[in-house]
């Protein structure tokens, strides 16, 4: 089931209908015309950066809402940077994992140990957990790691599974390896910029490098996948390809761009890259 549909993009904008609510934002790559543009005035709110951070229309919107997003309900809700607590350009991201991971466990005959980095508000996590994998969610923010929760439990994932951890995602890759624990499975999306569960700074150019080879140390003796993905301008897909073919030089690799997608006739929106590595 899916509730969310890109209507249109054009003008440096996106409009895209989550559930019940129709929302007009920024979109930077979009700097074609639109291609339907009485559609347009169906917005129900819109964000624009021009003058600061600004929402027009905020106040008529329900505080939250649900929307089924690739099989996964997701609880959204306007935040003060434009973010909902969801980015669909990686629904196809969702799909391939859930189906993967299907496949894996079947032919293992036993659960795959799936691990998502700087993984947000769980999409990825409850699409890993929906094919059986025994998942551990990281992220810096204790506010995304509940707001996770809650979509584990409007999925019914609630007891699942699933460690739920708020921490730095290299220090906790650090005890990790000390520890001994290993994933079959690594999903990994850094932030351009950020800060740590305690204010350590992460800036991609610097940490990521770092970040890959603590991924290596925590992966099992039969490794299936590692997924990176990337927002930060730069980062193309042969970027993203280029560092994992130094971590794990044998294997797989694919790449490509994520996407916003519609109907037919609405022109796609690149917001994203991804490469990853099959064993």
């Amino acid at each position: 089931m899916n509730s969310y549909t890109l209507l249109d993009s054009g003008h440096g904008r996106k409009l895209e209908r989550f559930g019940t609510v129709t929302l007009d934002r920024p979109c930077a790559q979009a700097v074609w015309n639109p291609s339907k543009p009485k559609l347009w005035n169906d917005a129900d709110a819109s964000f624009s950066r021009k003058d600061g951070l600004q929402w027009t229309g905020r106040d008529a919107l329900p505080d939250a809402w649900e929307a089924d997003i690739e099989g996964v309900r997701m609880k959204l809700a306007t935040t003060d940077f434009g973010h909902l607590g969801v980015f669909p350009e990686t629904r196809a991201l969702w799909r391939w994992i859930r189906e993967t991971l299907q496949a894996q466990s079947k032919a293992r005959k036993e659960p795959l140990q799936f691990l998502n980095l700087f993984a947000y508000s769980g999409g990825a996590t409850l699409a890993a957990a929906q094919s059986g994998a025994h998942c551990c969610h990281v992220d810096a923010s204790k506010g995304m790691v509940a707001w996770a929760r809650e979509n584990a439990a409007l999925n019914k994932l609630e007891d699942h599974p699933i460690r739920w951890i708020v921490d730095d995602v290299n220090k906790f890759l650090q005890g990790e390896a000390r520890r001994g624990r290993r994933y079959d499975d690594v999903l990994l999306d850094p932030p351009s910029f950020g800060r740590g569960k305690s204010g350590e700074l992460y800036k991609i150019e610097q940490a990521l490098m770092e970040t890959l080879q603590l991924v290596k140390d925590v992966l099992s003796d039969q490794p299936a996948f590692v997924y990176l993905t990337s927002h930060t301008p730069g980062f193309t897909p042969t970027v993203l390809s280029n560092l994992l073919q130094q971590l794990l030089p044998k294997g797989t690799l694919e790449q490509g761009e994520m996407l916003l997608e519609g109907e037919a006739d609405v022109l796609d929106v690149p917001s994203g890259t991804w490469s990853r590595w099959s064993g």
